[in-house]
């Protein structure tokens, strides 16, 4: 059957050809739904490619399936003409909306692939493509208005120049986001995966997800943080990126010693001293600077203040710098380490340590912490060092009890 003779069988038999159309559009969904869409479904379950399976779990081939009846649909509304024209708008309005989401849904499978790649670092697109989206929407429903209305969509767009204020108002928080997510795209200021603190919001966990509108945090206690893209560049907030990448977490803690515990050292302090591996080489060298004084000066020679004297903190110090120089999980080389007296209070003497472990895990870093310093506070008396603490209840009932 030629074009022809198909438009003359038309002609004299619209109301069978309108039945047909309608079952050639049943038939062509229902096939769509069931053998395309299915069969989709199920090769994509079949391969081992994880992507083909984000492809058409966003696709949903079952949505598609509309598309080929309302194409038919719209192809053959000549057959109704007193409805024509609202029959073409109607299938060419659901056509465009379909496609949009559709097309929608294929940047969400984007997103997905590129953050599942090996080669994903923590940059986000995310934001870009929520961009994209708008942008689609924006325009389906610019045309979708020009279709209902009949006007030319220049003429759509000629009218909202004049209320670019109203729409500046109304996408005031999209556009301030836009710029935001450029800024942390073009700095590197923040990734998915970055621990970050930000006071002003109470969030202090990993960031989860960064889109156009908003940067999802998982806080340590489990709870999850929602913050405004463009908020992010007006407060302060710290990123603790760079402690990860640089392999080592700072360790920044004092031991505070009893100032009424620090002395002069004597030749029998030395030479006890001087058998603590540790510590052997300096206390062996100032015991044999002071005996070589004494000797050198024996009718002067006046202890504890006469000849090249050291107190116990000297030793103490130099002690701790050696023990951590001699764990090996301890930077001593590429990140600083330093034992350092900081300013006396009335608190005591405090010993800081300021080094850096060679993990950034938190457990681990903790475990090393502890460890260190409850050696430190143990080995204080070997010193003869008194660690600071304040009076608590059972010293007063000791003094109590002494006084009666």
């Amino acid at each position: 059957m030629t074009t022809a003779e198909i438009q003359t069988f038309i002609e004299l038999n619209p109301l069978l050809s309108l039945i047909i159309t309608l079952v050639l559009s049943i038939l062509v969904y229902l096939f769509g739904r069931f053998v395309v869409g299915r069969t989709m479904i199920y090769i994509a379950g079949r391969t081992k490619n994880q992507y083909d399976d984000v492809i058409v779990e966003n696709l949903r081939p079952f949505r598609i399936a509309w598309l080929a009846p309302l194409g038919i649909i719209y192809a053959f509304a000549h057959l109704v003409p007193e409805y024509q024209g609202s029959i073409e708008k109607i299938a060419l309005l659901l056509i465009m909306w379909v496609t949009a989401i559709t097309f929608n849904s294929l940047l969400n499978a984007v997103n997905t692939i590129y953050e599942a790649s090996p080669s994903y670092s923590g940059v986000a697109i995310q934001g870009y493509l929520d961009l994209l989206k708008l942008l689609i929407i924006i325009i389906v429903l610019i045309l979708s208005i020009s279709l209902l209305t009949g006007e030319s969509p220049i003429v759509l767009l000629t009218g909202l120049g004049a209320a670019t204020a109203v729409l500046l108002l109304i996408f005031r928080d999209t556009i301030l986001s836009l710029v935001a997510s450029v800024q942390i795209a073009a700095n590197d200021l923040l990734k998915e995966g970055d621990w970050v603190e930000v006071p002003d919001y109470g969030a202090d966990g990993d960031v989860l997800n960064i889109t156009l509108h908003t940067i999802k945090i998982q806080n340590w206690d489990m709870t999850i943080s929602v913050i405004p893209t463009y908020k992010i560049v007006e407060v302060a907030y710290k990123n603790w990126r760079g402690m990860t990448e640089s392999g080592g977490r700072r360790i920044k803690r004092a031991i505070i010693l009893d100032m009424n515990s620090i002395k002069l050292c004597t030749l029998e302090d030395l030479t006890r001293l001087a058998k603590i591996d540790l510590i052997q080489d300096l206390a062996q060298t100032r015991l044999e600077e002071l005996q070589a004084y004494r000797q050198a000066n024996p009718d002067t020679f006046d202890p504890p203040l006469d000849g090249p004297q050291v107190t116990n903190v000297e030793l103490f110090r130099n002690y701790i710098d050696q023990y951590l120089r001699s764990r090996p999980d301890i930077h001593t080389e590429q990140l600083s380490l330093l034992v350092r007296s900081m300013a006396p209070s009335d608190h005591g003497l405090p010993i800081e340590v300021y080094a850096f472990t060679r993990t950034t895990a938190w457990a681990e870093y903790e475990a090393i912490q502890a460890a260190i310093f409850e050696h430190l506070i143990a080995a204080a008396p070997t010193f003869n060092l008194s660690v600071y603490q304040q009076p608590s209840s059972l010293d007063f009932n000791s003094l109590a009890k002494l006084s009666h």
